[in-house]
């Protein structure tokens, strides 16, 4: 088992890093689901999960940049089978490039909206780490930054929607071994 991608498969390192995001970012999706929702009677509790939350976007935002970086030094890479159309191979690629930008941008806005709140709530990112706000309050700023992560989101879950799909199609239907060399490797 090796931690690199070959011809053949993806490399354990790699595989650990698209899992642990794509747990994580459903982790959040339920997260900000269900801290969104909380009326406000439950201060404490939402204080406390949204702080949370913006940890577990520093550290999604962290890992996406790992992957990144690690994707765009590997040597090998499995190749596309070679029935796949081009037009497949051309979407599979925008797809991708898309996901990994709303994956770093989604921390972004999600982190500014929270700098710009009204409220001044620090950012302690695992009750640990302090970070800065890198702007003031504004609440204009803040509606303007919470509806882009909204929509970002929205797009994500839509980008994701595919991904998934477009997997479960080359597993059932085209029967190659696109999912099963994320899934193990070789």
């Amino acid at each position: 088992m090796s931690w690199r991608s070959d011809r053949e498969g993806w490399g354990l390192g790699i595989r650990l890093l698209h899992w642990s995001i794509a747990a994580l970012v459903l982790f959040q999706w339920l997260l900000g689901q269900y801290m969104t929702s909380l009326g406000p009677e439950a201060l404490a509790e939402k204080f406390v999960l949204y702080q949370r939350h913006k940890s577990l976007g520093f550290l999604l935002f962290a890992l996406t940049l790992l992957r990144l970086l690690w994707r765009l030094t590997e040597p090998a890479r499995p190749a596309h089978p070679e029935s796949m159309p081009l037009w497949q191979r051309r979407a599979a690629a925008t797809s991708h490039a898309l996901l990994y930008l709303l994956l770093l941008a989604m921390p972004v806005t999600g982190f500014l909206a929270a700098a710009a709140s009204p409220l001044g709530l620090p950012t302690v990112v695992f009750g640990l780490v302090p970070i800065p706000h890198p702007i003031g309050p504004d609440a204009r700023l803040e509606a303007i930054l919470l509806e882009a992560h909204a929509i970002q989101g929205l797009v994500l879950a839509l980008l994701l929607a595919v991904h998934v799909g477009a997997a479960l199609k080359h597993h059932l239907i085209d029967r190659d071994r696109v999912l099963v060399r994320m899934i193990v490797g070789r």
